[in-house]
């Protein structure tokens, strides 16, 4: 079928709408006609080649929409319902038995090839392959070929640009707290980047009741945002010392737990840093493959634990009505972090998201139910 796509021609290149040819499904995949999609720093990343994924290439990997048309053995959604499309694994290896997708040992050939899973190219120009299949989806598309496993239907009351945001950024953020971190009632989090994920993790931390929540930003606009949201604090770290701060806020005690979510070294540093001895720091923010950060070894040596979160640890089938759950009783409010931008103008939209400007960026691409 024919589709129109945001098509990113070489490495760095913008995003250019064209009329591209979709593949049909397999028996395990369906076609979603795309109502929205977040964007995301990851997207960026791809575009910018850090995953060395071919080019010309469709990206797009917080789908949602409406199931348009099922593969014969597709028994999970039906055409017409509404779907948001979530990070897919090979379900068999150690990781996906364990529940924890993020980590499937599949994950780089399955989301990072280019390719469908039976390695045939997704879309075609002119009988020309165009790469795609990003996380299974490529949902910066008119339509997206998703798979059974990777599409979770969601409720009618949830607007789908709203629903956008869900399948990585609150999805992150929160689970890297609620499934990750774990802080229990009356503990002290901060976060390093008041971006979607940081939000949605300072959001996390209050449905876990911790009294102190923090968040550390170089943006004024997204600190103001994360007051709103449940900050006790907040600290601008192009003016102030954040560790030193966070350590008068604490007593001079640092916090128990705290979250990464910049891909910066630094502000891992930081986050690591301001620890009271036996805290935890979970790294959520994406950087580039090589990327390094020094850490003082006495700090390590308190007791302080340093570790990543893929994908909230947590099955998107799972979790992400889970989520859904917490914006239906008012405890995840996302609507103040989304932006809604028209298909044509996604360029402005990462700019605008890579500048501070925007916090959650959402396409609409097609119309509502």
């Amino acid at each position: 079928m024919q589709i129109t796509a945001a098509v990113v021609q070489e490495k760095g290149a913008p995003f250019r709408l064209e009329t591209l040819e979709l593949a049909d499904p397999a028996p395990d995949e369906l076609v979603v006609r795309v109502v929205a999609s977040g964007i995301c720093q990851t997207d960026v990343h791809g575009r910018d080649d850090y995953f060395g994924i071919p080019y010309p290439c469709v990206f797009g990997h917080e789908g949602a929409g409406i199931v348009e048309r099922v593969g014969s053995a597709v028994r999970k959604v039906a055409p017409g319902d509404p779907v948001v499309m979530f990070s897919p694994s090979c379900g068999e290896c150690q990781a996906c038995l364990r529940k924890l997708p993020g980590y499937c040992a599949a994950a780089r050939r399955i989301k990072f090839s280019g390719l469908l899973r039976n390695g045939c190219p997704p879309l075609k120009r002119g009988g020309q392959a165009v790469h795609g299949a990003f996380f299974q989806q490529s949902s910066f598309a008119t339509h997206a070929l998703a798979t059974e496993a990777n599409v979770v239907k969601v409720p009618r009351e949830l607007p789908l640009g709203l629903a956008a945001a869900f399948p990585c950024g609150i999805n992150t953020g929160a689970g890297a707290v609620l499934n990750a971190l774990r802080p229990g009632a009356g503990s002290s989090f901060a976060v390093f980047g008041s971006g979607a994920v940081g939000l949605a993790a300072l959001m996390a931390a209050r449905i876990a009741s911790c009294d102190v929540r923090i968040a550390v930003d170089l943006h004024e606009n997204r600190l103001a945002l994360a007051r709103e949201l449940g900050a006790t604090h907040v600290f601008n770290a192009r003016a102030v010392d954040a560790v030193a701060a966070i350590r008068d806020a604490t007593g001079g005690k640092g916090v128990e737990f705290s979250l990464e979510a910049a891909g910066d070294p630094r502000a891992l540093r930081q986050a690591v840093d301001c620890l009271s001895p036996l805290g935890v720091c979970c790294l959520v923010g994406s950087a580039r493959t090589g990327t390094e950060v020094a850490l003082d070894m006495v700090g390590i040596q308190l007791g302080r634990t340093v570790r990543g979160c893929i994908q909230g640890d947590a099955p998107g089938d799972e979790f992400i009505p889970a989520l859904v759950g917490h914006w239906r009783g008012g405890r995840l409010p996302v609507e103040p972090l989304v932006t809604y931008y028209d298909f044509a103008d996604i360029n402005r939209a990462v700019e605008d998201s890579l500048s501070g400007r925007t916090v959650k960026a959402v396409l609409r691409i097609g119309r509502e139910i």
